[in-house]
C-alpha cells in the first residue's frame, strides 16, 4: 500500500496493534514505535558504530550457539548469521535509527537489531521484507536471548572495542612526551609548587612525568577490559534463563569467544551480574582519570606558556591562530584550552554514567543505554582530543632553555642544598638575603660562608641538585 505521499509500507503489527512500516527499510513495527516515541537527542544508535557492530557480533554467537544445540534449522542460523557479518562489516548501518535516550533498558535497539538481521536474512533467502513466518524477528533472531543480557553484551563488547583507538591515541602521544623530555633531559629549570619557586629540575624530567601519568592510564584500561569481558548471556529477562536452554549459556559464550578472540567469561552468578553495573563504573573511572592527567598536562603547558613578558615564560605552545581581535600579535594557547574543556566535558560524563548506575533498582538497571553513550562518546571525544594535543601542540612545543637555566641559577629555593653542611636557619638567612638582594644564593653563599668556592659551585649546580646528587659532594669531603 502506499501512504499520502509516495513511499510505499507494509503493515506489521504487534502487541499492541498494526502500524504502517516503509518497504525500504529493514527495520519493523518495533523500530518504527521506537522512532516516534523518544524523538529527543537526535543522535541514534547508528552514531555509534562499535555499538551496532557489538550487537551484531552478539546474535552472530547466539545464532550459532542455538543451530550447535538443535533450536534452530541450520539453514535459517546461516542466513542470520550472514546478515550478522554484513552489519559487522558496515553494512545497513543506517538501519539503526532509534534514539540512545530510548526508555526501556534498550529494547528498543534489541528489536531493532533483530528487525534488521530478520529483514536482511529474508531478503538473502529471497523472500520479502516482513515474512515473518519463514525467519521470525523474536522466534529465530531472538531465540534463547532477552534485552536485559544481549544488551549489556553488546555494550561492553562495544566498550572494549572502543579502548583501542583510545589506548593508542595515549601511546602516541606518551610517546611526543617521551621524544620532548629526550631532547631536554639536560636542561634545568625551576620546579614549582603551590607556584612558588621549589627545587630545580629539568625539563626532561618534567615531561617524562607527563607520559609516566598517560602509562598509568594504559594499565587501568588493561584491567578495566577482563571486568568488561565478563557476560550474562543466557540469563535472560532477569537472570534466571527462563526461555533458554540450559546448555545454551556456555555455547554462546565459547562462540562469542572465537569470533572476538576476547577473554569472555560467564558471569558466576546470573541474577547478581544482571544489575551488576561495576564493569561501567571501572570504565568510566579509568576514562576520568586519564582526563584528570590531561588536564594537568594542558594546564602546566598554559602555565608554563604564559607571558611572553609577565608570566613564566618557560616554553612556546606552537601558534594557531590570532588571539584577541583587538590585541594585535596576542597568540592564545588554544590547544591546551581545547582540551581542557574537553576534559571537562569527561568529568559530566563521569557523574552521569554513576548516577545512572545508582538508579538500578530491584533485579534491572533500566539505564544502559545513558551510559553506553556517554562512555563511547566520551571515549571518542579523549581519542581525538589526545591527537589533536600531540600533533598541534606537544610535537611542536619550543622549550626557552636558558630562561629556564636562569630561573634555576637565581630562585632563593636553592638554598635548601646548603642545609647539610651550613643547618637551616643560616640556609634561610642566606635566602632571605638573596631575595632582598636581589643576587643568587651562590654570590650571598660565597660571602657569608666558609665552603670553599668550588665546592659552592658543586652544591649549588643546578643539574646536580635536578638529578638528586645534592649530598654526593658532601660526603666526598668527609
Amino acid at each position: 500500500m502506499t501512504n499520502e505521499g509516495t513511499t510505499t509500507t507494509r503493515i506489521e503489527h504487534d502487541c499492541i496493534g498494526s502500524m504502517e512500516v516503509p518497504t525500504d527499510v529493514y527495520w519493523g513495527i518495533h523500530t518504527q514505535r521506537a522512532i516516534g516515541n523518544f524523538p529527543v537527542s537526535g543522535i541514534t544508535d547508528a552514531q555509534h558504530p562499535e555499538l551496532v557492530r557489538a550487537y551484531a557480533t552478539v546474535k552472530r554467537a547466539c545464532a550459532a550457539a542455538n543451530e550447535e544445540l538443535g533450536l534452530l534449522d541450520p539453514e535459517k542460523s546461516r542466513l542470520i548469521r550472514k546478515a550478522c557479518e554484513e552489519i559487522e562489516g558496515g553494512k545497513l548501518a543506517d538501519q539503526f535509527p532509534v534514539d540512545v535516550m530510548q526508555g526501556g533498558a534498550g529494547t528498543s535497539s534489541n528489536m531493532n537489531m533483530n528487525e534488521v538481521i530478520a529483514n536482511r536474512a529474508l531478503e538473502l533467502a529471497g523472500r520479502p521484507r516482513g515474512d515473518y513466518e519463514y525467519i521470525h524477528p523474536n522466534d529465530d533472531v531472538n531465540h534463547s536471548q532477552s534485552t536485559n543480557d544481549t544488551y549489556p553484551a553488546a555494550c561492553k563488547l562495544a566498550l572494549i572495542d572502543a579502548i583501542g583507538p583510545l589506548a593508542q591515541s595515549a601511546k602516541r602521544l606518551a610517546k611526543a612526551f617521551h621524544d620532548l623530555a629526550d631532547r631536554h633531559i639536560e636542561d634545568v629549570t625551576i620546579g614549582r609548587t603551590q607556584l612558588q619557586d621549589a627545587v630545580p629540575m629539568t625539563y626532561g624530567q618534567e615531561f617524562h612525568a607527563f607520559a609516566t601519568l598517560l602509562k598509568s592510564d594504559l594499565n587501568a584500561f588493561d584491567h578495566v577490559v577482563p571486568q568488561l569481558a565478563v557476560l550474562n548471556l543466557g540469563a535472560t529477562a532477569i537472570g534466571t534463563g527462563i526461555c533458554a536452554d540450559l546448555r545454551f549459556r556456555e555455547s554462546a559464550i565459547d562462540h562469542l569467544r572465537r569470533i572476538t578472540g576476547l577473554p569472555i567469561t560467564a558471569a558466576s552468578d546470573p541474577v547478581a551480574a544482571m544489575t551488576d553495573m561495576g564493569a561501567y563504573v571501572a570504565t568510566s573511572a579509568a576514562i576520568k582519570n586519564l582526563a584528570v592527567h590531561l588536564k594537568k598536562a594542558a594546564d602546566d603547558l598554559r602555565l608554563l606558556n604564559s607571558g611572553p613578558r609577565a608570566g613564566f615564560n618557560d616554553l612556546t605552545v606552537p601558534a594557531r591562530q590570532a588571539g584577541s581581535s583587538i590585541m594585535p600579535a596576542k597568540v592564545n594557547p588554544v590547544i591546551p584550552e581545547c582540551v581542557n574543556q574537553c576534559c571537562f566535558t569527561i568529568f559530566g560524563m563521569d557523574v552521569t554514567v554513576n548516577w545512572a548506575v545508582a538508579e538500578g533498582q530491584l533485579q534491572l538497571n533500566a539505564f544502559d543505554p545513558l551510559m553506553v553513550h556517554e562512555l563511547l562518546t566520551g571515549m571518542s571525544l579523549l581519542t581525538r582530543a589526545m591527537d589533536v594535543f600531540r600533533t598541534n601542540c606537544v610535537e611542536g612545543i619550543e622549550v626557552h632553555v636558558e630562561t629556564g637555566r636562569k630561573y634555576a641559577e637565581s630562585s632563593p629555593s636553592i638554598s635548601a642544598a646548603l642545609n647539610p653542611y651550613i643547618g637551616y636557619e643560616h640556609a634561610a638567612d642566606i635566602a632571605k638575603e638573596a631575595t632582598a638582594s636581589g643576587r643568587t644564593v651562590r654570590e650571598v653563599a660565597g660571602e657569608r660562608t666558609a665552603l670553599p668556592a668550588e665546592q659552592l659551585d658543586e652544591i649549588l649546580d643546578p643539574i646536580r641538585l635536578a638529578r638528586g646528587l645534592g649530598q654526593t659532594c658532601r660526603e666526598r669531603v668527609r
